[in-house]
């Protein structure tokens, strides 16, 4: 058995710099890898797919980032995934995931990467980078050492819809503005993921960012709570709080 392990991801800011023809966004961003991570059990000899834990939303069948991962590179084996990254949050679980199997096997071209998800060309460098174009065009950037604050509500938010009101908002004369250029988008799309926000920048401060299009929100530091995971009852259910810091890879 091999172990792995799959670093969450963390949007820093956000930037919608296009549209190409294709529909596909242009981004400019920096995505830093989060020692917050899923963790897989890779057996060379099996083949199947299954969780340590139920996690509601993930997939078992082929659509699974893993199996994909595994397609991608010619392989077969048996993984067991131990989840922890939410699913739906913004913070790259099912990329993760998949660029732990593409390390594994020896590692793919960011562009080959790409046919996976916008988020897996970074998910599989790791460490800290100057993401643009739709993903594949990566800076390694020098490692900065940052304590995060991960603010994880019980429910996910449609990427795909929000870039539809991005699109919807830009096409109505909006110009995209903020470190993160989803967020009205975003709240347009899930009223509570806006109440939600709203509510933790009143608690906690202005500072509290939303991580691409959510829901999991941050704020850079560590709160003094004296516990490292606890969860918090706000306006649209349970907040899950989890620190964590910025690794180099």
């Amino acid at each position: 058995m091999i172990e792995l392990v799959a670093p969450a991801k963390l949007t820093w800011f956000l930037e919608i710099t296009g549209v190409r023809e294709n529909g596909y966004h242009e981004l400019r961003s920096e995505m830093v890898t989060l020692e917050f991570a899923d963790r897989l059990t890779v057996d060379p000899e099996g083949d199947y797919l299954r969780l340590a834990v139920e996690s509601p939303g993930v997939p078992l069948d082929a659509s699974n980032l893993v199996a994909r991962a595994l397609s991608l590179v010619g392989r077969r084996a048996g993984v067991t995934l131990e989840k922890v990254i939410p699913t739906g949050g913004g913070l790259g679980g099912g990329s993760a995931d998949a660029a732990a199997i593409l390390r594994w096997a020896g590692g793919v071209s960011a562009r080959d990467a790409l046919a996976l998800g916008g988020d897996v060309p970074f998910c599989q460098l790791g460490g800290r980078a100057m993401v643009e174009g739709v993903g594949e065009r990566l800076t390694p950037l020098a490692f900065v050492r940052r304590d995060v604050t991960l603010m994880m509500p019980d429910f996910s938010v449609d990427t795909r819809q929000c870039y539809e009101a991005f699109d919807e908002l830009v096409a109505g004369g909006a110009r995209p503005s903020g470190r993160n250029h989803l967020e009205r988008a975003a709240a347009l799309v899930a009223p509570r993921l806006a109440r939600t926000l709203a509510w933790l920048r009143a608690e906690y401060g202005a500072e509290v960012e939303l991580c691409g299009s959510g829901s999991t929100m941050f704020l850079e530091g560590h709160l003094d709570s004296g516990v490292n995971h606890w969860g918090v009852t706000g306006p649209e259910g349970t907040v899950r709080f989890r620190q964590t810091t910025t690794t180099p890879t």
